[in-house]
């Protein structure tokens, strides 16, 4: 992954008027700017997420069109196994003639499951998948979706992003797919980052209530790609942090930004009778990105998305990773 020069910390929203009027203005410390970059040499990509079919994708790729929102990765929540073979690969080829990376969920998660921990006020399992069968899902849904032409695949399971980034070394999944780690079990120090990194994550979904300075301290052990929602959805926390774009790509580079929605109706898993409500939201998160990118911009003196760190449209892999090696083979008997 690229190293490059460490940024200037940008300005904050309104500092040249309050330093004018006298008031005082906090002053960014150089030495929290995250070293670390997209192999292309971008410090940022942008990410639409709960985009559940076919045709939320494409009035996803409409919006972007028409507000010039650059778009490098799509993400579904429902599931793999929510989509027909024929809903997948429309999705698929729709991507691929945009130049955006598709990703999709894997699997069965235990928050849908039978057990009653997960409804319990300490949450039990929370999504990861309960027992070997459950496992098995998620893997069928990785067989499945990477034959169809998909390259990028969700997981919210320890194990299972284990086991993924065992078949993808051994040759079972594609060499170029990429496995990112669930918001919704999402690490929150930089030692958990290092470990989905080193267990095959590419890039991992961070809570969006960590600190600047916990990014900071994320930053100084791992170099993982980090996802982040500017705006998350109500049961991820509602959080709203489109004002610190800038100080989040300063700290948190190389990062995706993802144009999230809060106070909006759960869709997951979709169906039909969502169909409104999720095509109403696909079009709203997307007007989402072109608030938080003229921020960007507004920032950092009108500079255009390139000017500013944004990877080139169609980039999607993470760079050099750490990872655990493969467990010995076991003794026969």
């Amino acid at each position: 992954m690229s190293e490059q020069t460490v940024p200037t910390p940008p300005p904050r929203p309104a500092d040249t008027a309050l330093a004018a009027i006298g008031h005082p203005v906090p002053v960014a410390d150089p030495a929290d700017s995250s070293p670390h970059a997209f192999p292309d040499g971008g410090r940022w990509r942008t990410e639409i997420p709960s985009v559940e079919g076919p045709e939320a994708l494409r009035v996803v790729l409409n919006e972007a069109a028409e507000l010039e929102v650059p778009v490098h990765r799509i993400s579904q929540g429902s599931g793999v196994w929510m989509l027909t073979d024929g809903e997948i690969t429309e999705m698929v080829d729709a991507c691929a003639a945009a130049d955006v990376e598709l990703c999709l969920f894997t699997g069965p998660r235990g928050t849908w499951d039978i057990g009653a921990g997960t409804r319990t006020d300490a949450g039990g399992t929370g999504p990861r998948a309960r027992g070997h069968d459950a496992v098995a899902g998620c893997v069928e849904d990785a067989l499945r979706a990477t034959a169809l032409g998909v390259r990028c695949l969700l997981v919210a399971d320890e194990g299972v992003l284990w086991l993924l980034h065992r078949m993808r070394a051994e040759g079972t999944l594609p060499a170029d797919t990429t496995f990112k780690v669930s918001a919704l079990i999402g690490p929150v120090n930089p030692a958990s980052v290092g470990v989905y990194e080193r267990l095959g994550g590419d890039s991992v979904n961070v809570p969006s209530d960590l600190t600047l300075q916990h990014l900071t301290e994320i930053r100084r052990v791992t170099r993982v790609p980090l996802d982040l929602y500017l705006e998350a959805p109500d049961d991820l926390g509602g959080y709203v942090r489109m004002h610190e774009i800038a100080e989040l790509i300063r700290r948190g580079a190389p990062i995706y930004l993802k144009f999230g929605l809060s106070r909006a109706p759960g869709i997951y898993p979709y169906g039909r009778q969502l169909r409104e409500a999720a095509l109403a939201g696909a079009r709203e998160r997307v007007r989402r990105g072109r608030l938080a990118l003229d921020l960007l911009a507004r920032l950092t003196g009108d500079r255009g998305p390139a000017e500013t760190g944004m990877s080139p449209l169609g980039s999607r892999l993470p760079g050099p990773l750490e990872r655990f090696g493969a467990p010995a083979p076991r003794p026969a008997g």
